[in-house]
């Protein structure tokens, strides 16, 4: 993963071309902002993937033909739900966590090989095959389970690519809400797969679920098509050594000139960047060895180091609790909770799931805004306290309702009301600052490969909690929200306890929170690094000033 060294590089190196943040900085590079809402496209397939299966897996004619899976052919509707086995309806709907995981492992290294735009249509080729071998699946559900693993792994890659890519192609001052956009995209996926499988499910039949299914080859082939005409990044332009096209890359996406200290400041910044990383391996294990070893010594180095350990706890943990919070278990089971609740009809579930994507959507949007502006420590801790609440209440409805939901319908509506809150809760505190939690607390050498462990975690824990849902709800029904529920009580805990605030902090603030010097040892070896390229000689203040020119332009 090789994009986390980059993002940083020029604020690394003392270079304040950092420009405006939030909504201002999103307007004033709109090329940037352009080119990186097309990249995630890739997120729209896996939010679109996630929020499709939800909706067909409880569409009658799916259930009858896939019986021995998901229930007895001659059962009622209601009944049939309730024939399901729920251990293999996890599976089913988990295997592409499962495929992701592999995905996201394997395409880092690729990425470094042919590039990230040539990755991504790869796998968008990928992903296409799998949808394909869901679409065509006669009878023998092998298809399927093959069509999402499959899929899966296409998913898993662009997840991890497309944020990469919009990272290394944005301006300092709005990387991190162009890598948010990533996450806007995913909740649009799921979004308009919910209303598409709402009105498709009026069709009855097979095309009811076969259609909605096949749609998502619609973006797959725009993505994979319109990737070739995308911008090489910057990044891997100059990590695979072609400096002279990096350098008009940059100053074709700042719309600048080459020669400007503008470009030219950040153009060293990457070049710098380029420089350490291969000193620090040099100097650390040597020179003359493969890029593997080096890969395997980094990832030795981060689990055995006591204090390296400790980031890398504060990363992965925070991607645990992310999918322990239990939005997945709600994106892939939405209809099945509805129904929990007190919406026995099917048709009703499917519209209620409908208005969660609107809720997830909508409110992703300030956090794509402001993620930058936005503080960790308060914004997780009250996040985690708050859903805590929602889970509970909504457990204590079902606990207490749930046995006669039809004489106790505003019950069951308060419940749907609260479960509308949790996600709006979500989408605005632990949907974005996970991933932005995972990325600050590992130093730049080490920034790419923590991120990668981090997000293993993810679908790990991903994998497991949408393979239990089923299960949870079928055996302890309201107990599954106090699951989720105690871990969001972890999580107030370890926000108060753990978290440490690194916005806005220095490398030496940072090594001092964990007892460490490898934010002054990046920083000592990229001051070696300016000197040697003559990067600390560019006039600064010239610099700032023409970046707020150019903005203010």
């Amino acid at each position: 993963m090789g994009g986390g060294g980059a993002a940083g590089a020029d604020a690394a190196f003392g270079i304040p071309t950092q420009g405006p943040s939030g909504f201002r900085g999103l307007v004033s590079n709109k090329k940037a902002l352009g080119l990186a809402t097309f990249a995630s496209l890739g997120g729209v397939l896996y939010g679109y993937n996630q929020g499709v299966f939800a909706q067909v897996q409880v569409m009658y004619d799916f259930q009858r033909r896939y019986q021995a899976v998901l229930g007895d052919p001659d059962l009622s509707q209601e009944a049939l739900d309730d024939s399901v086995d729920a251990v293999k309806k996890g599976l089913l709907t988990s295997i592409l966590e499962l495929g992701a995981f592999v995905g996201a492992l394997i395409a880092a290294p690729i990425a470094d090989k042919i590039s990230r735009k040539r990755s991504i249509s790869m796998w968008c080729v990928v992903f296409m095959l799998g949808t394909a071998l869901q679409v065509g699946a006669n009878d023998n559900i092998d298809f399927i389970w093959a069509g999402r693993w499959i899929g899966g792994m296409a998913v898993g890659a662009l997840s991890m690519l497309v944020p990469m890519y919009n990272g290394e192609l944005a301006p300092p001052g709005i990387r991190g809400s162009l890598v948010a956009l990533q996450q806007l995209a995913i909740t649009f996926g799921i979004l308009i797969s919910y209303w598409i499988s709402y009105g498709t499910n009026f069709i009855g039949g097979e095309a009811a679920w076969r259609i909605p299914l096949a749609l998502q080859l619609i973006p797959a082939i725009v993505l994979c098509g319109g990737a070739f005409f995308l911008p090489y990044s910057p990044r891997w332009l100059m990590l695979r050594g072609r400096e002279e096209e990096c350098l008009m890359t940059l100053a074709n996406l700042r719309d600048a000139e080459p020669e400007s200290l503008l470009i030219q400041s950040e153009y060293m910044a990457l070049q710098a960047e380029q420089l350490v990383q291969e000193d620090e391996k040099h100097e650390r294990y040597g020179p003359g060895k493969s890029e593997f070893y080096y890969a395997i010594r980094d990832y030795k180095r981060l689990l055995t180091t006591k204090t390296l350990l400790h980031r890398l706890f504060l990363g992965a943990s925070a991607q645990a609790l992310q999918q322990w919070s239990g939005i997945n278990a709600v994106i892939y089971y939405a209809p099945t909770i509805f129904r929990s609740i007190g919406l026995p009809e099917s048709m009703t579930g499917i519209l209620a799931t409908g208005i969660v994507g609107v809720v997830n959507f909508v409110f992703t949007i300030p956090a794509v805004l402001f993620v930058d502006n936005w503080g960790r420590k308060p914004t997780l801790l009250l996040g985690s306290l708050s859903l805590a609440i929602c889970l509970a209440i909504i457990s204590a409805i079902v606990a207490q309702f749930g046995d006669n939901w039809t004489a106790n319908q505003t019950a069951g509506n308060a419940a749907v009301a609260f479960l509308y809150i949790y996600i709006a809760i979500f989408a605005v505190t632990w949907g974005p600052l996970a991933w932005v939690v995972s990325t600050e607390v590992f130093p730049l050498s080490l920034r790419a490969k923590g991120m990668g462990f981090s997000s293993a975690v993810n679908w790990l824990m991903n994998f497991v909690v949408a393979t239990i849902t089923p299960i949870a709800l079928q055996n302890i029904g309201y107990g599954t929200y106090l699951l989720f529920m105690a871990f969001m009580i972890l999580g107030v805990l370890w926000a108060f306890f753990l978290l440490p605030e690194l916005k806005n902090r220095t490398l030496e603030e940072i090594d001092a929170f964990f007892r460490d010097q490898s934010g002054a040892e990046d920083a000592a070896r990229r001051q070696r690094i300016a000197k040697q390229i003559g990067l600390d000689k560019l006039p600064v203040q010239e610099v700032k000033h023409q970046e707020d020119v150019s903005h203010a332009a």
